[in-house]
């Protein structure tokens, strides 16, 4: 039933207005976007903040930062220097591996014609990339010319060495093994007395350098827990000199991933610092290095030359110092802050 008024209108209830709680609804949300904005604006802010500060306070004392610097670059240095090494090596071994050649030995008495055949026949072999055939006779004369002893072959009323091929074997520092196998092959054929293949040197080589590969492994490892111990102690010794100003930051409500992100700052220039002087010194000693290097290898008549860190190797080795860094100073800064509040 309607209420009327002492003038005889009729009362109704108001009804709430549909449009007015939209608009009340979408400034809320308005509200809450602008305040996320401005806490993740504020965030980067105070991120950008503490990166600055950071690198400022390592000016601060800059004898003692290039110092710790060195050190880092330094110790990054040494596992990228072996690791340099093994990689020219590597290559190094590869040349010599390609240049290892079979010495293919057949049965005197053979003819001139058969001769021909069985070279036509090993170098259609689809692992043979060259071959020189040297007669008995050419390989008499060789053997006077290297020796020495040609007036005493010149006695002899037959010639004791058999003719013989060299063969070049191809693609050697791929597969190794298919050498082995072309050797066994080239064994089994008619009219072979004996085939030679000398890289028991290599096979050596090769393993000499799996060992130096395990030691820079290890040696690596072993230098870049050093770099996090070198990268903890600094920023331990950081905290106890603003000691007072972490705790006056406690006071005031300062959280400790406020506390500790100028340290993980600190950390992280260290580490990026100490990373390109180790590309620094890396590059300079392979500058230095590699024109002996290269001196060294015309005089064996190879155009060999000393490599140094590549585009993305050196950005790998900065981004590993990075991350060296970030570890080892969030792993030191949590706990000596935890050690500051229960003590």
């Amino acid at each position: 039933m309607a209420r009327t008024s002492k003038h005889g209108a009729s009362l109704k209830p108001h009804a709430r207005n549909p449009i007015r709680k939209g608009v009340g609804r979408g400034a809320s949300v308005r509200k809450k976007a602008a305040s996320l904005n401005l806490s993740v604006g504020g965030l980067l802010g105070h991120h950008m903040d503490a990166a600055g500060n950071s690198l400022s306070r390592l000016t601060t004392q800059p004898f003692a930062a290039l110092m710790t610097l060195l050190v880092i670059g330094i110790a990054l240095a040494l596992p990228t220097g072996l690791h340099l090494l093994v990689q020219n090596a590597r290559l190094i071994s590869g040349e010599w591996a390609n240049a290892v050649d079979l010495s293919v030995y057949v049965t005197p008495g053979t003819s001139e014609e058969a001769l021909a055949d069985l070279s036509a026949q090993i170098e259609s072999h689809p692992l043979v990339d060259g071959l020189i055939v040297l007669t008995a006779a050419e390989a008499l004369e060789d053997f006077k010319a290297l020796s020495g002893f040609g007036a005493a072959l010149d006695t002899l009323e037959e010639n004791p060495l058999p003719a013989t091929m060299i063969v070049r074997p191809n693609a050697l520092d791929e597969n190794p093994e298919k050498v082995m196998e072309l050797a066994a092959e080239l064994q089994a054929l008619p009219r072979v007395d004996l085939v030679q293949l000398d890289t028991e040197w290599v096979e050596r080589f090769h393993a000499m350098l799996d060992v130096v590969r395990r030691v820079v492994m290890v040696a690596g490892i072993l230098l870049a827990l050093a770099v996090l111990v070198i990268v903890g102690n600094t920023i331990r010794m950081e905290i106890q000199q603003r000691r007072d100003e972490i705790e006056i930051t406690r006071l005031v409500g300062g959280s400790d991933a406020f506390i500790r992100r100028p340290f993980l700052y600190t950390g992280i220039w260290y580490g990026a610092l100490g990373g390109l002087i180790s590309v620094v010194l890396v590059t300079v000693a392979v500058h230095l290095v590699g024109g002996p290097v290269s001196r060294v290898a015309g005089l064996y008549g190879s155009d060999f030359s000393l490599r140094g860190l590549a585009d993305l190797q050196w950005l790998w080795l900065v981004l590993g110092a990075v991350v060296l860094g970030a570890v080892g100073s969030w792993v030191a800064a949590s706990r000596h802050l935890r050690h500051l509040e229960t003590g």
